[in-house]
């Protein structure tokens, strides 16, 4: 059984750095692997969120506990790269996504239907309410998982799509987007991001994307509940508020019984007041990020993420994810027999292993800046045969 808390390891760094600070901040186990699933949160993002209870156990003014919207706004304005005005607070990647799918001018939308369920039913839905027409990526024949490819794009794309969506990395597969080359294939339509697999460890172009959507509680380590939604001057221009609420217009605070104009950027998309409490621990995690560096993190996930292949191929083990580093990001998929998964990932378990089983014959493992050479250990010895 695998005990203790990761701590990280990797290049040595000077006493005291950011980078140590920011790794000192986690104290989850070191067999934690499933960070695709969710990253546990910082200590500094526990004690955001516990101070703002407080605060608010103690009746502050709930101005003073909003504050903290603007302070991750802000900080998700300077990590993507897109305007203040142009970013906007959810609650998940599913709520983000359902606010740019209603909100679509009437048309085709172009979506491969190996896409995580959130990246499916937003569009659905939308279908569903009449307001879009969902267009299935046409599959390559004899492989279902088969990534998302500017030219798979550029052949299904017509005169009536009016966007596109991917993920940013595969949540099965691990396999990262060509965000620049799909938004040549896009052309003037709008590209919608699903970025919640990549953001923080993958060292991107965001503004690539006309919608980027990300929710907090896998690799920014934010906490559920936490997330954003970042639009693009185009998908502002085309973007209508079907789903926004009261606090997406002008004079929200007017109760005069009449509708208001929306808000004229991504804050037209709010629906409520959100959690206080949600957006301070969103703004710290963010700052976290920031103060060591997304090109830092990013390199130190993708170093241990070619260990870990690097490890599963000497030990025979089929590796179901790209091998080449400027295709990966954090997740990593070792093969198993047909059928054996979910007894490999017990036996992962038992040994103090945390990852998660995709159908019957793989395991997703997902390294962060913070896994150790011993939680590699202990996932080979039971991935490698020796348990």
């Amino acid at each position: 059984m695998t005990s203790g808390t990761a701590t990280g390891s990797g290049p040595a760094t000077a006493p005291g750095s950011a980078l140590d600070a920011y790794l000192a901040s986690f104290a989850e186990p070191v067999g934690y692997l499933n960070f695709g699933s969710y990253g546990p949160p910082s200590r500094d993002v526990v004690e955001t969120i516990g101070r703002l209870a407080s605060a608010a156990s103690a009746g502050v003014p709930s101005s003073g506990l909003h504050a903290e919207d603007e302070r991750a706004l802000a900080a998700v304005s300077r990590l993507t790269g897109f305007d203040r005005t142009g970013v906007a607070l959810t609650g998940s990647t599913s709520l983000g996504l359902m606010q740019i799918a209603f909100g679509l001018p009437r048309g085709e939308v172009v979506v491969s239907s190996a896409e995580f369920p959130s990246n499916l039913y937003a569009w659905w839905r939308s279908e569903e309410a009449g307001l879009t027409t969902v267009r299935p990526l046409p599959a390559v024949p004899g492989q279902p998982l088969a990534p998302v490819t500017p030219e798979r794009v550029a052949d299904a794309v017509g005169p009536d799509t009016v966007a596109v969506a991917v993920s940013a990395v595969d949540f099965r597969t691990g396999t990262v987007a060509d965000l620049a080359g799909l938004r040549e294939a896009v052309g003037d339509r709008l590209l919608v991001v699903d970025g919640i697999q990549g953001f923080g460890v993958l060292d991107a172009d965001w503004t690539l994307a006309d919608a980027l959507v990300v929710g907090g509680q896998k690799w920014l380590r934010a906490g559920w509940g936490t997330g954003f939604v970042a639009l693009s001057s185009r998908a502002l221009a085309r973007l209508r508020p079907v789903l926004g609420g009261w606090t997406g217009v002008e004079g929200a605070s007017r109760y005069d019984g009449v509708p208001h104009a929306p808000l004229p950027g991504a804050q037209r998309l709010s629906v409520t007041n959100g959690s206080p409490f949600a957006s301070g621990a969103l703004a710290t995690a963010l700052e976290q990020l920031e103060s060591v560096g997304v090109d830092v993190v990013a390199s130190r996930v993708a170093d241990t993420a070619g260990d870990l292949v690097g490890r599963l191929e000497a030990a025979g083990v089929p590796v179901l994810s790209p091998v080449d580093r400027s295709r990966r990001a954090g997740l990593v998929v070792a093969g198993v027999p047909a059928g054996e998964a979910a007894a490999v990932g017990a036996r992962l378990e038992a040994a103090g292993v945390t990852a998660t089983v995709h159908g019957d014959d793989r395991v997703r493992l997902s390294v962060h800046a913070t896994t150790t050479p011993a939680a590699i250990d202990a996932a080979l010895t039971v991935l490698g045969g020796r348990r």
